[in-house]
């Protein structure tokens, strides 16, 4: 560290010499270097491209004001030492930046050269992510690093639902690099890359073939492949050729595909036949005017045969990392006005003499640091998209192309960004609307698969020769109709075997598998430890009544679950006799207060009805108020009436139906609360049972007991182990006080095979603990996820019912029995309608005899009066004198008034005929 000050001090007082004696204008010109590959994919459109640049800067008089941009580039031939050497070469005529190469580990060791002599080192094709450590603060780049890149690469693998990968890689920085970040990736959403199949640098065909048929043994189906550009598209010539570009498969590519493709001429575009059907990534770049604008000019190169390719990404990348340096040039000569340089310090570096190489004679750029500040805080509208660096001095991303080949043509799926996820709406529109990634949100347009299939492949099989899974199954002692081993056969059987063999149909494959029965027969196997042996590699899955819990998730996956497993509590159904005053249960209180109010109103409207018509309602008071209390209740008895008046037939009619149907509601009320008195059970569920100090019985093997003991803190003094269903009932019907127990907790699929043969017992309250059963599989298993959705069909289709149904229904389905300590009552609300329709008709009939009765007085008195007119005698015309008369009229029978009527025609002098 001392070292580095006193050379960092050295430095500047030369720069401070050297300035005291320099002229203060710009130069006349500034030198920059370029080492890559002339003869390659990305070095033939970088070449052009970069040469097209550094001809706009020199024509644009607002960037280096005069000063010339002079190019020196240096062919690296794909050569790490040949690369080196180039660099020394430019470092030598006086270059202030370095722009390449495009070889990742080419980079690596020009890297350590540029930082020696303080030149940053600006690429725009090396994507290796580790040259963004800290070993190399000179290292800049324009193009996006393969962090990014697989980034995007696992969100497809993850939004198509694979679990695992192979992939296909070149054995160098840039390839080992490359997938280390997707193992990365991929291990962050839970996936794997299950095989690496790794190519020499200069692979040939024969060494394609033999890793592409090795790979055919393996399971896996989705293919990775990050390579170098190949312009003969070896990889996929040799997979067509060896039937691997069927529908079974599915070919993903990193960028390279892209930079391979586009830089084909028209004439070489049938080309793209080998790859249909796979599906790659490409660099986005937003489209823009000057995007426009440059893509306009480079056909026009090609045609005037200036530029020997198709334009690529990486000739926008080369376009703008040119002007990238420009315009950090322009800010640094606005400051510093030259460009200075100084002999290197011995002290820094060691003395190479002997080996034809002097790096302590290489010129150091004197403020190559500020200068690297600078370029880090560029900021401009390229061809490429906004240039702009993270701190890590990475372009910031614009996100990637999804693209398809199919039918020779390069489709656009659709886009991925970090911040958005997949979307057919470009990453840069997202961006202004703040769109934030949503998982449901994440969409990409039709992909056509190899094969010319649209349906998305499983992307995994069972390999020809693969061994048969290994499938564990309990070989239950007790409740064997779930699962076992027959001893006579050794045939594996039970309600769990028919739903896995009945789901393996709904599988679009062959799974070769072997039953290994585990456990002796005499006693339940212990779950966990089957389980386990799954994590331990024994088993490649388990089937059986499995329950999902908590601790068996954290090292096996499980299949969408096929049986719920709640746990439930079993008590005997006593039958005993019924309390005196049940048959005042079937209705409630409201509703017998109103039943009795009604008698009452009934009675009111039928005497008042009668009273005048009706000899049986006239009398002394008390002989009237019996006979119309009798009268409402005889309606009971008695639907036909002929001694009744028309109204009050109209209000019988009414009541009597009123009365049928409130009959028939308590009779049959009665009847279902006189069966749950006799069914019934002192327990009314699992609070009830934990209050009490009854022993409780649990079956061996089931998480039960765990559960009663670690969450609700039950005495294992308390818990009985019980086995068979026959020691089930012995256990229930000794009772606490004969050595049983009072009840059973355990799981609801077990209690609904022991109430099918058993009528005496009943579940009590509701169920608690509710978990399920569901097949187990190896950590990340494909299969569990093709399992699930095998089970959904089974479920959909009607299958998993018939199959519940012919194990649990032999004996006919018992359903749940429980008790019930509150039956259901009958309550007002549900006759209202009735009562209203009741009291509606005897209100009707009430207005119509008051009508009547109105009507018979008023003419009455009219009579009267004129009878009392031509005999000159006053009448009484008081009100209370009126009322009282009215209802002396009223309280008379009907052939009185009737005779009333005739004496006042006959004699109306007579006085007896006034009231």
């Amino acid at each position: 560290m001392k070292q580095f000050m006193v050379s960092r001090l050295v430095i500047w007082i030369q720069v401070i010499l050297f300035f005291g004696f320099a002229d203060s204008e710009r130069p006349e010109s500034v030198k920059i270097g370029a080492v890559f590959t002339f003869d390659s994919v990305i070095g033939r459109v970088a070449k052009a491209a970069m040469e097209m640049a550094v001809s706009d800067v020199n024509s644009d008089p607002t960037v280096l004001n005069g000063t010339k941009l002079n190019l020196i580039m240096k062919d690296g031939m794909c050569n790490p030492f040949l690369g080196s050497t180039g660099a020394f070469q430019v470092l030598e005529q006086g270059v202030i930046a370095i722009i390449g190469p495009q070889s990742s580990a080419m980079a690596h060791s020009i890297s350590q050269i540029a930082d020696a002599v303080h030149v940053p080192l600006i690429s725009y094709a090396a994507t290796d992510p580790t040259l963004s450590s800290l070993q190399f603060p000179l290292f800049f780049r324009t193009v996006q690093s393969d962090s990014e890149q697989m980034s995007a690469m696992a969100d497809l693998i993850d939004f198509n639902g694979w679990k695992e990968v192979i992939v296909v890689y070149l054995d160098d920085d840039y390839g080992r690099n490359g997938i280390s970040s997707l193992s990365d990736e991929l291990e962050n959403r839970r996936l794997k890359i299950a095989h690496k199949l790794a190519l020499s640098i200069q692979f040939d065909l024969n060494e394609i073939t033999k890793l592409l048929n090795q790979s055919k043994a393996f399971s896996p189906r989705v293919f990775v492949v990050h390579v170098n550009p190949d312009p003969r598209l070896r990889i996929f010539s040799i997979a067509r050729k060896l039937q691997m570009m069927t529908s079974d498969y599915v070919w993903l590519v990193t960028d390279w595909l892209a930079a391979t493709l586009h830089s084909f001429l028209p004439a070489n575009q049938k080309a793209l036949s080998i790859v249909e059907g796979v599906v790659g990534l490409r660099q986005h770049i937003p489209d823009s005017n000057k995007r426009r604008d440059y893509i306009s000019r480079w056909k026009k190169m090609q045609k005037e045969g200036i530029a020997n390719t198709s334009l690529n990404s990486y000739g926008f990348f080369a376009y703008d990392t040119i002007w990238t340096v420009a315009h950090s040039i322009d800010k640094f000569l606005k400051v510093y006005k030259n460009i200075t340089f100084s002999l290197h310090d011995n002290n820094m570096v060691a003395h190479t003499e002997g080996i034809g190489i002097q790096l302590e004679k290489l010129k150091v750029f004197a403020a190559g640091s500020d200068f690297v500040d600078i370029l880090l805080k560029s900021n401009f509208s390229g061809v490429s998209g906004q240039i702009r660096f993270s701190s890590d001095r990475n372009i910031i991303s614009s996100g990637y192309d999804v693209i398809n080949i199919n039918r020779m043509k390069i489709n656009k799926v659709g886009y991925w960004s970090n911040h958005s996820g997949f979307s057919v709406v470009p990453p840069e529109i997202l961006a202004k609307k703040e769109h934030r990634r949503v998982s449901v949100d994440q969409k990409l347009a039709n992909i056509t698969w190899p094969g010319g299939k649209t349906e998305r492949p499983r992307g995994w099989v069972i390999a020809d020769n693969a061994k048969p899974l290994r499938i564990g199954v309990p070989k239950r002692a007790s409740f064997v109709e779930f699962v076992t081993e027959l001893q006579d056969s050794h045939q594996i059987q039970g309600y769990c075997i028919d739903i896995f063999v009945k789901a393996l149909e709904f599988i679009p494959y062959e799974i070769p598998f072997v039953f290994k029965p585990v456990g002796n027969g005499k006693s339940n196997p212990n779950y966990d430890g089957l389980v386990k042996k799954i994590d331990e590699n024994v088993y490649d899955a388990v089937v059986g009544d499995i329950a999902i819990v908590t601790n068996r998730t954290k090292i096996v996956d499980f299949s969408q679950p096929f049986a719920s497993s709640s746990l439930v509590v079993v008590a005997p159904i006593n039958r005993s006799k019924s309390n005196a005053w049940v048959f005042l249960k079937p209705f409630s209180p409201d509703m017998w207060c109103i039943i009795i109010a009604s008698f009452f109103m009934i009675g009111v409207v039928i005497w008042i009805l009668e009273h005048r018509v009706n000899d049986e309602f006239r009398g002394p008071p008390k002989r009237q108020i019996v006979t119309m209390f009798m009268f409402s209740l005889s309606t009971l008895f008695k639907t036909n009436n002929n001694t009744v008046s028309s109204l009050s037939k109209m209000v019988l009619i009414v009541w009597l139906f009123l009365l049928m149907v409130i009959t028939a509601s308590y009779t049959a009320s009665l009847t279902s609360i006189l069966t749950v008195e006799q069914l019934s059970s002192p327990i009314t569920g699992i609070d009830s049972l934990i209050a009490s100090n009854w022993p409780i019985g649990y079956q061996v093997g089931s998480f039960a007991y765990s559960y009663l003991t670690d969450n609700l803190y039950v005495s294992s003094s308390r818990l009985v182990s019980l086995g068979s269903p026959e020691e089930y009932a012995v256990a229930l019907r000794n009772g606490p006080s004969g050595g049983g127990v009072a009840a059973i907790v355990d799981e609801l699929p077990y209690v609904e095979l022991f109430l099918s043969k058993e009528t005496d017992f009943g579940i009590i309250g509701q169920p608690f603990a509710r978990s399920s059963w569901g097949f187990a599989f190896q950590r990340d298993s494909p299969l569990a996820l093709d399992m699930s959705t095998a089970i959904l069909k089974l479920a959909e289709s009607g299958e998993l019912q018939k199959i519940h149904e012919k194990w649990f229904c032999k004996m006919g389905c018992p359903g749940e029995r429980k008790s019930d300590p509150k039956p259901d009552q009958l309550h007002l609300i549900s006759f209202w309608g009735l009562y209203l329709s009741c009291s509606v008709i005897s209100v009707i009939a009430l207005v119509l005899f008051m009508l009547r009765m109105i009507s018979q007085y008023v003419g009455f008195k009219q009579r009267q009066k004129d009878s009392a007119a031509s005999s000159s005698e006053p009448s009484d015309s008081h009100c209370s004198r009126v009322v009282v008369n009215f209802f002396n009229f009223i309280d008379k029978k009907e052939d009185a008034i009737k005779k009333m009527f005739t004496q006042c025609d006959n004699n109306p002098h007579n006085p007896n005929s006034e009231l």
